[in-house]
C-alpha cells in the first residue's frame, strides 16, 4: 500500500524500489564455455563494511547453476536470502558485466535516480525490518524479489538525491575513522591479555620469593595422593594393592624446554589429575522440561565460569547421573568444534558435561585449578592444545593428547599472587572491551539515525528550485522509457556475457 506523501518533505513522493529500477538481464554462462568471469554470491560480500571482498572465477563450462545475472557498475546486490543478516554491496567498475548470484535482488537505479541513494536506503532499518517480515521458510528464510521490488522509498529530487548522498558519505566517513579505532583498540587488548597470560606462566608477572617450597614438592604429594587413592581403592576391592602395577603418569619431555624460573617444575595434567571423562553426547530430541541441567559450550562465559540459567534438560537415572555429574571444580575442556574452551565448574545445580566436553577432576588445591585454566588459555598453552588436535574435516582432542602438555607449574604459595594478578588485569581488559563494545553498538545506532533522518529530508537542504520528484517519476513511468530502457541495454552489450579483462583478485575494494 502506497503511502501517503504529505508525510514526506516538499517536492518528495512514495514509489517503491521496483518503479524505480530497471529489469536486470539473465544470462547462462554455460553458453559460452570458453568465457570467464567473477562470480558474487552470498559470501563474496562483507555485511560489515557491505563491500564486494570474495568474489569466485569461473570458465563458463564450469558455471554454478545459480550464475545467471548479469551486473553493471553501480548495481546494488541485495540478499534475499536472511535479509537481516544484510548482506548488501554496491558494484565498483571493477565488476562491471560480471555475474551474480539468482540469490540477489539486483537493483539497477533508472535514469534520473542516484545509485548511492538507492544502496544506502537499502540500509535502513525500516527497509530492512519490512523485508524481514515478509521471510519464508524456517531453516533457509528467503523473500523473493518481487518482495523486494515492492518496497515502499521515498523519493526526493535528483539533485537532492546526491546532497543527501554526499551528506550521508561525509558523516559515515567521520563514523567509520571512530569505528576502526575503537576496532584498533580491540585488537590492542586482545594482545595485552594475551601479554599478561604468557608472562604468568613465564614467571615475569608477579616475584618470586626463595624461601617458599618449592612445586617439586608440592608435585611429589599429588603423585603420594594419587597412589594412596589407588590403594584405597583397590582394597575397597579385596585385593592387594602389592600384587596390582600401579602405573604411574610420565613425567614430561623438558628436551628443548626453556628453563624456568627458581622452584618451578614441568609437570603434566595427567600427573595432577584423579580421573578424566568424556561427557556424553545427547539429541536435543531427548531434552525435557526439568531434570539435569546439560552444559554446553555456550554456557561457559570467556572467564571460564560456568551458567547453567538457559542449559536444556535432561532426564536421567541415578546411575547415569552419577556417572557423568559435574562436581565443584571440575576443568572442563571442549574437544572439538570451538577446540580448548576451558571452565572451572562453579555451580551448584545438579549438571553433567554435555556433547564434546573432556572432564577433569583434579587432586590439586583450589588456586592450582585456576592457575592450570590460565596456563592452558595462554598462548602457549592453547597453541599445546591446537597441535594436539588430530582429525580431518572435524579436528578433535582426546584426554591422552591433553595430558602428555608440558606444564609449568609455580610453587603453591606463588599461585595465589599470580592468580590475582592475572584476574586483576584481565578484570581490567574487560571492562575495557565493554566500554569498546557499547561504542561500536552506539556507532551503529548512529548510523541507523544518519540514514533516518536521511530519508526524512532532514540531513541535507531542500532548494524550492528543484524539480519536483514526482515530475522525475513520470518521466521514469512513459511507456517509452522502456524503449529506451531496451535501447540503452543494447548499446552496453545487451545480454551477451561480458569479454572485458578478468577483474583482478581484490578485496576491500572501495563502493563505486
Amino acid at each position: 500500500m502506497m503511502r501517503d506523501d504529505r508525510t514526506l518533505p516538499l517536492g518528495w513522493v512514495w514509489t517503491t524500489i521496483g518503479e524505480i529500477t530497471q529489469v536486470v538481464e539473465k544470462i547462462d554462462p554455460r553458453e559460452k564455455p570458453g568465457s570467464e568471469f567473477a562470480y558474487l554470491d552470498i559470501s563474496s560480500i562483507d555485511n560489515t563494511t557491505y563491500r564486494i571482498t570474495e568474489p569466485k572465477f569461473y570458465s563458463g563450462k564450469d558455471a554454478p547453476s545459480r550464475a545467471r545475472q548479469l551486473i553493471r557498475a553501480n548495481d546494488v546486490l541485495f540478499s534475499t536470502v536472511r535479509t537481516y543478516l544484510k548482506n548488501i554491496a554496491f558494484v565498483p567498475e571493477i565488476y562491471d558485466g560480471q555475474i551474480a548470484s539468482t540469490g540477489f535482488s539486483v537493483l539497477r537505479a533508472e535514469d534520473g535516480v542516484s545509485s548511492k541513494y538507492l544502496f544506502y536506503y537499502s540500509l535502513t532499518e525500516s527497509f530492512l525490518s519490512a523485508l524481514g517480515e515478509l521471510q519464508r521458510g524456517t531453516s533457509y528464510p528467503a523473500v523473493r524479489d518481487s518482495d523486494v521490488r515492492e518496497q515502499p522509498i521515498p523519493l526526493a529530487s535528483l539533485p537532492e538525491q546526491r546532497r543527501i548522498v554526499a551528506k550521508i558519505e561525509e558523516l559515515f566517513t567521520r563514523l567509520d575513522a571512530g569505528v576502526a579505532a575503537l576496532k584498533r583498540v580491540l585488537a590492542a587488548l586482545k594482545r595485552y591479555r594475551a601479554a599478561v597470560l604468557k608472562a604468568a606462566c613465564e614467571g615475569r608477572l608477579v616475584p618470586q620469593d626463595p624461601n617458599v617450597e618449592p612445586a617439586e614438592k608440592l608435585l611429589a604429594r599429588i603423585l603420594a595422593e594419587r597412589r594412596a587413592r589407588w590403594e584405597a581403592d583397590l582394597r575397597a576391592k579385596g585385593k592387594d594393592p602389592k600384587k596390582a602395577k600401579n602405573v604411574e603418569p610420565k613425567s614430561p619431555d623438558i628436551d628443548g624446554l626453556p628453563e624456568l624460573p627458581l622452584g618451578w617444575c614441568w609437570a603434566t595434567l595427567a600427573q595432577q589429575k584423579l580421573f578424566s571423562l568424556y561427557g556424553p553426547r545427547f539429541s536435543s530430541n531427548e531434552y525435557t522440561a526439568d531434570g539435569v541441567a546439560v552444559l554446553r559450550t555456550s554456557d561457559i562465559s570467556e572467564s571460564g565460569k560456568v551458567s547453567l540459567k538457559s542449559a536444556p534438560r535432561l532426564s536421567l537415572s541415578d546411575s547415569e547421573y552419577e556417572k557423568y555429574k559435574c562436581e565443584v571444580g571440575d576443568l572442563l575442556i571442549t574437544r572439538t568444534g570451538s577446540i580448548g574452551t576451558l571452565a572451572i565448574f562453579n555451580d551448584w545445580v545438579r549438571a553433567i558435561p554435555g556433547a564434546f566436553l573432556i572432564q577433569y577432576r583434579l587432586l590439586v588445591p583450589e588456586t592450582t585449578r585456576w592457575y592450570l585454566f590460565y596456563f592452558l588459555k595462554s598462548p602457549s598453552g592453547n597453541s599445546s592444545l591446537l597441535k594436539k588436535s588430530a582429525g580431518i574435516g572435524r579436528p578433535n582432542l582426546n584426554a591422552p593428547s591433553i595430558e602428555e602438555i608440558p606444564i609449568p607449574l609455580p610453587p603453591l604459595a606463588e599461585q595465589p599472587r599470580i592468580v590475582a594478578e592475572v584476574e586483576r588485569r584481565l578484570s581490567l581488559v574487560q571492562e575495557l572491551e565493554q566500554t569498546v563494545g557499547a561504542n561500536l553498538a552506539r556507532a551503529e545506532r548512529l548510523r541507523q539515525a544518519i540514514l533516518k533522518r536521511a530519508f526524512e529530508g532532514k540531513l541535507a537542504p531542500q532548494d524550492p528550485n528543484d524539480e519536483p520528484a514526482r515530475a522525475l517519476l513520470q518521466r521514469i513511468s512513459q511507456p517509452d522509457s522502456v524503449a529506451g530502457q531496451s535501447e540503452r541495454y543494447s548499446q552496453r552489450g545487451g545480454v551477451t556475457l561480458s569479454h572485458r579483462a578478468r577483474p583482478a583478485r581484490r578485496s576491500h575494494l572501495p563502493p563505486g
